[in-house]
């Protein structure tokens, strides 16, 4: 890993939001994995559950490297490092999306119903995961996020446009 990406202390991780260069960025693979990557990844679980999400991308807290951890209700997160979408689904649904980074607002995406994503855990064993459902919505989001995609993205001109300018008046008045 190079100083570029040098991981910021843990302590200090909060989430990023939109205007911050780093969520455009295309982030780099992990190559360190164990203890101090299974710390930040703790740290972004609790700034997940105070936020309220169901997922988080490394990105989102500063870092640029290719990882997020996706957790649905109140099962155990899951930590996807170097994550690969390997397979989709023809099927698409549209569904309600939103961003931690852009609280506030939401719009409806569509998206292939079910994925096939290898992927790494903390300490470098692979795993492969057949996704549907909010699950899959889930991994496809925060995938973006490693590639520098954002929800709104897959929304028409018109469309983003809206959203921006209604999450420039939420950000306004807070």
């Amino acid at each position: 890993m190079n100083n570029a990406n040098k991981r910021p202390p843990t302590d200090t991780l909060k989430i990023v939001k939109l205007g911050d260069a780093i969520l455009r960025q295309k982030a780099v693979p992990v190559t360190a994995f164990g203890p101090e990557l299974e710390e930040i990844v703790a740290r972004m679980i609790v700034l997940l559950d105070e936020a309220q999400g169901v997922g988080l991308a490394a990105p989102q807290v500063g870092i640029g490297e290719r990882f997020f951890i996706a957790r649905i209700k109140n099962e155990a997160p899951i930590v996807f490092v170097n994550p690969s979408i390997i397979g989709m689904s023809t099927e698409t649904v549209t569904s309600e999306e939103g961003c931690l980074s852009l609280s506030g607002v939401y719009a409806d995406v569509a998206r292939p119903e079910a994925v096939k994503v290898q992927a790494f855990d903390t300490r470098g064993r692979p795993f492969t995961l057949e996704c549907s459902g909010i699950l899959a919505r889930i991994v496809q989001h925060e995938n973006d996020h490693l590639d520098g995609i954002l929800f709104y993205d897959h929304l028409s001109e018109l469309k983003q446009k809206r959203l921006l300018e209604r999450y420039e008046k939420i950000a306004k008045h807070k």
